[in-house]
Parts: C-alpha cells; structure tokens; sequence
C-alpha cells in the first residue's frame, strides 16, 4: 500500500513538474528558433543548479538564450564582457572609503560586484586572464565569493552561464582543467536550417521581439530542484553512469581502444555525478518519475566533452571528441 501511495505522489510531482517547466519551455522556444536541444540542456543546468558553457559562432543568439532564460524564470540577470584587461574585482566588487550620511563617520563599505545576481552571463570568458577568470571559481563552487577577509554569500539560485567563440582563438586564454570541470555542459550551438533562418530573419526585422515574462517565484523554482535531487535512480542508470566515466579514463581495463589511444586525461567523479544528476532531471522533463539509461546517453556528450582531454595523436589523426565519447557509449 505504502509503495502505490509513493509512486502515486511521484506521479503527481512529475506531472507538477512538468506543468510548470512547460510554460518556460514555451517562453523560451517564442523567443528563440531551432534550438530546441540547446535550450533543453540549459534548462537541464538551470534545474539542477548547475553552470553551463555555451560555445558557437557569432550571431547564433547565445547572450539572447542566456538573457532569455533569466527572464523567464523572472531573475536578476548581469553580463560580465570579459576583456584583457577585467579585473577581478570588476566581477567580485571591491571596498571603498564612504561616510554614512546620518552619522558622518567613514567607513570601508563592500560594492558589490555584477557577479551577485541569480544568473551571470560571462561572455567570452577566454577572453580575459587567468587571475580574472579564476575570480569566478570560488563563486561558482563555493557559492560565495571573499573581499577584503569577509566572507559574502551569493543568493540561491546562482548560475554562471559562460560562452566561448570557437573561431577566434588568437590573444586568449583557455580556460584550465579545474575550472572547465565546474560545467555541468559544454554545449555547441549550430547554425539553423534555411526554414529556421528565414523565420529568424522574419522575426528579427519587423518589431522589436518581446521577451515574455515568467512570474514563478522564487521559492517555486527552489521546490522544482528540490522535486529533482529527490526523484530516486535505479541501480541500473547509476552503474552506467559510472561505468561511462570509467571508460574515458585510458589507465581503466574496461577502456576502449579508441580512449587508449586518443586520451591524455578521462573524466572525473564529477563527471559520472553530473550524469546522473543531469539524467534525472531529463526523466521530469519527458514526463517520467526515474531516468532510463537512455537519459544517460542523451546527456554524455555535452558532460563529457569539455572533461576528456585528448592527447596530440588525437589531433594528429583528427580524430574528435564526439567520436570518441560515441565509441564509449557504444563499447
């Protein structure tokens, strides 16, 4: 009796759940055309508390997503142009000498910096030096950032949404390792069709496009990530999660010869963790109570790719990242 009365409540949490994420799917989807992938994997970060990476082209409407999302969700949104010369505290805030007007006493007072808001866009983050981007960490793993020995907290939901363009890579800075695992997903935009193309086109030279507005509270959308740390994983989809990271790694036995040869460095725990948190997430969002292994599959590459680092016999073979994490999905 107990279990059909669990299994009933998931049933009506996933359905909630589902309701309310659909409004933003279609906000979404109003504003931006033929990327429905894209968006689905932004939501899937911005559901789960996560960061994601964005990389494309220019004119492939990245900021537009970014700026999108936070206004469907009804956050407080900054931009951060990341350039040469950004300062860490451009992003943290810094401390400055001020006088209180009723007391006239003086006093160091903290500014805040833009990276205090619900969603920060970092718009081409390789752009600026690694002390500035590496001012982004803390706030970004520990979800507060430190200035001047005092310790400031950043307010629930945080989100940092970076984006990268693939094309211009002279005068930049790659961003390293520790800081790339802190993304849940790298996610590559393409270019439309020519049938989305020209309803772009159509969209974007007559009026000015609206960007509608959500009213989901913020405690709402706290209960809906709550809704997805809470759906139970089968042993099954937990395995494979784990077994995929293994793979990557080209020191495992269960690795395929394709990591053995092409692979430097496979993914970490984070990896197999982001898999599965990212899997259950998918799950509410087809309108199921648990992920399957195929959620797993449909989500690896873009956990995956910015975490495997291919070696130079790999760049010499052009041999990519998405073979290669097909070959471990298919192993």
């Amino acid at each position: 009796m107990n279990s059909q009365l669990e299994t009933a409540d998931a049933s009506h949490a996933a359905e909630s759940f589902l309701e309310q994420v659909q409004k933003v799917r279609q906000q979404l989807k109003q504003t931006i055309v033929g990327q429905d992938a894209v968006l689905d994997q932004l939501l899937i970060c911005a559901l789960t508390g996560s960061h994601a990476l964005l990389v494309g082209a220019p004119g492939l409407a990245k900021t537009l997503m970014v700026k999108t999302l936070a206004t469907a969700f009804h956050w407080r949104y900054s931009r951060i142009q990341f350039t040469p010369d950004l300062m860490p505290s451009d992003i943290t805030g810094y401390e400055l000498l001020g006088r209180d007007a009723s007391t006239g006493v003086t006093d160091m007072k903290f500014r805040r910096g833009p990276v205090f808001a619900n969603l920060v866009l970092a718009d081409e983050i390789n752009r600026a030096a690694p002390k500035t981007q590496s001012a982004l960490l803390e706030a970004m793993a520990e979800r507060h950032v430190t200035v001047g020995g005092e310790t400031h907290p950043l307010e629930e939901p945080f989100l940092v949404i970076a984006t990268q363009n693939p094309i211009e890579q002279e005068g930049t800075y790659p961003l390293p390792e520790a800081q790339l695992d802190r993304f849940m997903m790298e996610i590559h935009i393409g270019y439309p069709s020519k049938a989305q193309e020209k309803e772009i086109v159509l969209k974007t030279t007559a009026d000015p496009v609206e960007i509608p507005e959500s009213r989901l509270p913020r405690d709402a959308f706290l209960e809906l990530r709550r809704t997805i740390r809470a759906v139970p994983v089968p042993d099954v989809v937990v395995d494979q999660a784990v077994e995929i990271a293994i793979r990557s790694r080209p020191d495992s036995e269960s690795a395929p010869e394709t990591v053995a040869n092409y692979v430097a460095f496979g993914a970490g725990p984070r990896g197999s963790q982001n898999l599965v948190l990212a899997a259950k997430a998918r799950a509410l969002l087809e309108g199921r109570t648990a992920p399957i292994p195929a959620d797993i599959h449909a989500v690896a590459l873009p956990i995956l790719r910015h975490r495997i680092i291919l070696n130079h016999r790999a760049i010499g073979d052009n041999f990519g990242i998405e073979s290669l994490v097909d070959s471990i999905l298919t192993t």
